[in-house]
């Protein structure tokens, strides 16, 4: 990511109120559409040229693949992020697991980290408490730390195994997910293709899924 980019996102580092008055307050409805959807073209173009180079895609997914307990991790609209990437990675690997703070507790897998886990954290500004705590617990508990956020110097990037630092500029009041989304897309393509057994399992989740009928008729 290069510093002009990165001056680009340190503006995101306001609250969302900030950012509705600085963007999108006494706009008008077309004018602000217009300014979204150039910020998301450029935005994607930058996020497709930054995935293409940087090797800690490739990294990244292998540390997932090899670890025996793949726990994810997010709060807040985090959490969206968190959700998507398990119930992507759970389609062709064994034993992913959302830590929702309700089934899946953090207190619950703290007390039992294996060196063979691995905890993939998404950690974007506004940056939870929760999610630095539980991940710098893990983290010392012996896990292996992935960490999914915005700045180079947030507060996870020093401890983690692997850092994917995605850029989330935005014309709007809210940070853009679009390059968040990508990195989830890319990374669980990236995972599913080199996991031993995913194409047996992907098998047996369609013939089970037709067995249940989960699906309207094609």
């Amino acid at each position: 990511m290069s510093s002009e980019r990165r001056d680009v996102n340190a503006v995101e580092l306001g609250s969302p109120h900030e950012r509705y008055d600085a963007r999108v307050q006494r706009r008008s409805a077309l004018v602000l559409k217009r300014r979204v959807i150039e910020q998301e073209r450029e935005q994607l173009a930058h996020a497709l040229d930054w995935a293409a180079e940087d090797p800690a895609f490739e990294r990244t997914a292998a540390l997932i693949v090899a670890a025996r307990r793949r726990f994810v991790l997010g709060a807040a609209k985090s959490f969206t992020y968190a959700s998507l990437i398990a119930m992507d990675l759970s389609a062709g690997l064994a034993n992913v697991v959302l830590i929702d703070g309700t089934i899946v507790r953090p207190l619950d897998v703290l007390s039992d980290v294996r060196s063979s886990d691995v905890l993939v954290a998404f950690s974007l500004a506004r940056y939870r408490k929760y999610t630095v705590d539980i991940a710098e617990l893990f983290k010392k508990a012996g896990g292996t730390l992935v960490v999914i956020t915005d700045t180079p110097d947030a507060p996870l990037v020093s401890i983690a195994d692997e850092c994917l630092i995605v850029d989330t500029a935005s014309a709007s009041f809210a940070n853009s997910p679009t390059s968040v989304a990508l990195v989830i897309h890319i990374l669980t393509t990236l995972t599913t293709a080199s996991a031993k057994g995913a194409g047996r399992r992907l098998l047996e989740r369609d013939r089970l899924a037709e067995d249940l009928g989960l699906y309207l008729d094609e």
